[in-house]
């Protein structure tokens, strides 16, 4: 079966003079309302788009919780989170990090975990988390609904930043939100709809392409980059190899400092070097740039694409030679 046929109207008339599922783009509309539908049953929830991961993120924060609650957030996740959550401070919200291995701290009120974090790589402990009574958020966009169905292991929400493996090319910029309590989708939709932090019609159709791509595509990645890591774990000229055991995502530590890093982060041909992950290209980056002292100099971050491992191998090994 294809792709639905892209509806980009703004505006439906309404039907019988009231309005009808479909009336005004910030609202709803046809094609973002199937991509919600194929992506919430790959989750086992309910889907809602955004126009990108850091406004889905914005959303939850700012829908859900209050002036004065505390976000208790995983150690070396996206640096993009934490750095959202300092920006809302002004408005009341505050953060704590902490090991995302262990139990959450007592005295907050949200929970957020990232399945593996970015670019650590370290796995949550979602007994501990499901145990805790606040609600438990995972961003999983790393571990895609291929890997983990965090719904299923006792999330209230998921998040994902679909610009990365669920669309898959590159060129899509979106953020995704699940859950299976009524309650919350019903006010994050509103939240949505009164913010504009809408997804359109052309993002919301390029998701539906790259799903239905995904598990090939992710199996095949995670196929790669686990042999890709078993390779550089083996490597002299390496000293730090992080892996989830699943994905496409690794990261890893260069020795020779920081100037060795950036010798290999620049000499490859095959893997690009740019931001961003998930997808159908390799890249690699350091994170040192983005992060500063919250990363190790020498770490390169390695988003494995869908290449011959064997070429991708060649290219790391000549760049390791400097």
């Amino acid at each position: 079966m294809g792709l639905p046929p892209l509806d980009r109207s703004t505006i439906w008339p309404f039907e019988g003079g009231e309005p009808g599922d479909f009336y005004y783009q910030r609202y709803a509309h046809p094609t973002g309302v199937a991509a919600e539908r194929s992506l919430g049953e790959l989750e086992g929830g309910e889907a809602l788009l955004f126009s990108s991961g850091s406004g889905a993120s914005t959303s939850v924060v700012l829908a859900l919780l209050e002036p004065g609650n505390t976000i208790a957030v995983a150690e070396g996740c996206y640096y993009g989170t934490p750095t959202l959550f300092r920006e809302l401070e002004r408005w009341g919200l505050k953060h704590v990090e902490f090991d995302q291995t262990k139990a959450p701290p007592d005295g907050v009120q949200l929970v957020w975990l990232e399945a593996p974090s970015n670019p650590f790589l370290t796995m949550p402990n979602f007994e501990a988390a499901a145990a805790h009574p606040a609600p438990v958020l995972v961003d999983a966009t790393a571990a895609t609904p291929v890997h983990l169905r965090a719904l299923e292991r006792g999330a209230d929400l998921v998040l994902h930043s679909a610009t990365k493996y669920l669309s898959g090319h590159s060129d899509v910029l979106l953020g995704a939100v699940i859950a299976r309590d009524e309650a919350k989708v019903a006010r994050l939709r509103e939240f949505r709809s009164r913010s504009g932090i809408v997804a359109a019609p052309d993002a919301a159709w390029l998701l539906l392409r790259g799903l239905k791509t995904l598990d090939l595509r992710v199996r095949r990645q995670t196929e790669t980059a686990k042999e890709l890591a078993s390779r550089l774990d083996a490597d002299p000229r390496v000293e730090t190899v992080r892996y989830a055991g699943f994905g496409g995502l690794l990261s890893f530590d260069v020795a020779g400092g920081t100037g060795a890093a950036r010798t290999v982060e620049t000499s490859t041909s095959l893997i690009m070097n740019a931001t961003s992950l998930g997808g159908a290209e390799s890249t690699m980056e350091s994170r040192h740039r983005w992060e500063g002292d919250r990363v190790p100099e020498n770490l390169l971050r390695l988003s494995v694409g869908l290449e011959d491992v064997d070429e991708l191998w060649a290219d790391l090994e000549q760049a390791l030679s400097g």
